[in-house]
């Protein structure tokens, strides 16, 4: 259900999911364990911020000398230009200030820039952070924000839900660094799985247990009994995960995998114990492994993974062949399925694998195909 209410949130342009500080501590850590001084000396850029509130500029701030940072950079988008619009209310930091311009917090986004010591207690954390209004609304998209990114060495952030194809498309054509958080269906669009088959890409450290808890803006009613707790005001959501292309320690861990004949014997998964082979796809050359445990450590060919492989995806132990998605399942060369088996299952598509089970044509969902690496 968590995954229906992401889906509806982008569906309705409400793209206001506020991470948490804990969250963004894992993560950053995991990529300072790998390498101390990944951010030292660097520009951090943090767009579609809000920073007044938010745990990005927050947690960048105060541990800006920890981190050695050379700037820290956090813009925020213009109430009036979100296509979610909710009451607006002008912080107490904005009001407080004398530089205040009422028109202007409503139109125009926000530029906090950390670099030096501004209060003068030789220390350079959140109580130095200048402010001032951006030229326009703060769109990503803008000249004002493309310069903010050419100018920075990494950017991080939790992008829009609705254009996060756009915004992965703005960090490449800039060659940048990121550490962005999207939705797992990410994977599988055509901007996206060229990035991670060409290992330009990768999941992040990841959510602790899978599940991201984010804060909302939006009405409690829009979502599902059990995803929203109203004690924290936060919304459970376990299809959220990290995208980067910075190294970390657990992306070169490679799975520790049980042989063929030791699954068909001792697999946790129903699915599989119990079996003399596995699935063979009737329109490709590979086997289907429906769970990442369940992958046979002496098979050689190709195999079909869930999309959720990408997340325990060492580079130094498969190799990614591609997705069976339509266009880009054509393009590996899945034969085509003869026209009578679409009268027995209506949701068989061109370009996506399928096999026969008891005479029925099976069609799992979205397959990644990988093949252990060739030495």
């Amino acid at each position: 259900m968590a995954n229906t209410n992401l889906a509806n949130a982008k569906t309705a342009k409400n793209d206001e999911f506020y991470t948490q500080y804990a969250d963004i501590q894992k993560e950053i850590n995991a990529y300072l364990d790998y390498d101390p001084n990944v951010f030292r000396g660097k520009t951090v850029l943090l767009p579609c911020d809000d920073p007044e509130w938010s745990n990005f500029t927050k947690f960048f701030a105060q541990n800006f000398e920890l981190l050695g940072l050379k700037k820290l950079i956090s813009t925020s988008y213009a109430p009036e230009s979100k296509k979610y619009k909710m009451p607006y209310q002008p912080t107490l930091f904005e009001t407080s200030q004398p530089y205040f311009d009422n028109d202007k917090s409503k139109t125009h986004g926000k530029i906090f820039v950390l670099e030096r010591d501004v209060t003068g207690d030789n220390r350079i954390n959140i109580d130095d952070l200048e402010w001032q209004y951006l030229e326009g609304d703060g769109d990503f998209r803008s000249k004002e924000i493309r310069k903010l990114r050419d100018e920075a060495d990494i950017v991080v952030t939790n992008p829009p839900f609705s254009l996060f194809r756009e915004f992965v498309v703005w960090l490449m054509e800039a060659d940048k660094q990121f550490i962005i958080i999207g939705n797992m269906n990410a994977v599988t669009y055509k901007e996206i799985f060229p990035l991670i088959k060409n290992n330009k890409m990768w999941l992040g450290n990841g959510f602790q247990n899978g599940n991201a808890y984010f804060r909302v803006e939006a009405p409690r009613e829009t979502y599902a009994e059990g995803v929203f707790d109203e004690s924290t005001n936060l919304v459970k959501f376990r299809n959220c995960c990290w995208f980067t292309n910075i190294d970390h320690g657990r992306r070169h861990q490679p799975l520790k995998l049980m042989t063929m004949a030791d699954n068909f014997k001792h697999s946790k998964h129903k699915e599989i114990r119990g079996r003399k082979d596995y699935i063979h796809y009737e329109n490709y050359d590979a086997i289907e492994v429906p769970f990442t445990d369940s992958i046979p450590s002496d098979y050689e060919g190709a195999m079909g993974l869930p999309k959720s492989f990408l997340d325990k995806y060492c580079p130094e132990q498969f190799e990614i062949i591609g997705i069976a998605e339509g266009d880009s399942g054509k393009e590996l060369g899945l034969k085509p399925f003869p026209p009578e088996l679409k009268k027995m299952n209506p949701s068989l598509r061109q370009g996506q694998l399928y096999y026969m089970e008891d005479g029925y044509p099976v069609k799992p969902y979205a397959r990644i195909l990988i093949r252990k690496k060739q030495s």
